[in-house]
């Protein structure tokens, strides 16, 4: 999965750059454990590019991820400045890219970004994730990849992880952010890799990813990323 940057990578890059210097303050109405960084819910959209999106490095694996696997239905449950989004929409644009955000103004800003790249394959449902997220699944859809990077505590995890593996297919694989970002989310990752649906699980540290297949021998991996 190494290799020289794609084009698509260069310009979302660049677009880092930018709200990496972006000194305006936004209020957010976090609905999550919160920042670990910021504790006031007023912030910087420099500091919210640096300490709350996705690192490229991980977003780039991916890219790559989704590239191989071809996956055409994809969620996202927290967008923040939708860099992320970006990468995984820019892996496939075939396929249909579903984020979910609670925070209105970054939700906002996120948009706009994706209006910079013109798109077609994103699509933002905005306010809490715990009322709009089962919603969007009582409509049945198949989920092949699934990145939940949203409420770091423990029952929200595990809810996500439940409500998303009932519309998951057998070669699905869902993606827990932040793995090791606190107590509640260890916890929350050890219970979701025994689920008897789990066939692999791999630790990157920076996310834990559950593959769904059966057919995969069963392992408990923990790699170095």
């Amino acid at each position: 999965m190494k290799g020289s940057k794609s084009i698509e990578q260069i310009e979302i890059e660049s677009l880092r750059k930018i709200h990496l210097k972006n000194s305006q303050i936004i209020e957010i109405n976090d609905m999550g454990a919160g920042s670990r960084v910021q504790k006031s819910n007023r912030r910087s959209i420099s500091q919210i590019a640096k300490h709350a999106s996705t690192p490229p490095k991980f977003s780039k694996f991916l890219y790559h991820l989704i590239k191989e696997k071809e996956a055409k239905t994809i969620i996202e449950l927290g967008t923040s400045l939708g860099f992320n989004t970006l990468y995984m929409a820019m892996a496939n644009t075939s396929a249909k890219i579903f984020t979910f955000e609670g925070a209105d103004e970054i939700a906002a800003l996120a948009q706009t970004n994706f209006d910079i790249f013109t798109l077609k394959n994103i699509e933002i449902i905005k306010g809490n994730i715990d009322v709009t997220l089962p919603g969007f699944l009582s409509k049945k859809p198949t989920i092949d990849l699934a990145y939940i990077d949203a409420n770091h505590k423990y029952e929200p995890t595990i809810s996500y992880f439940n409500q998303v593996l009932s519309c998951s297919g057998e070669d699905s694989i869902i993606i827990i952010d932040d793995i090791h970002w606190s107590k509640e989310m260890n916890l929350a990752w050890h219970e979701i890799k025994k689920h008897p649906r789990v066939s692999v699980s791999m630790d990157l540290f920076e996310a834990g990813i559950i593959f769904l297949n059966q057919e995969l021998q069963k392992a408990d991996l923990v790699l170095k990323f």
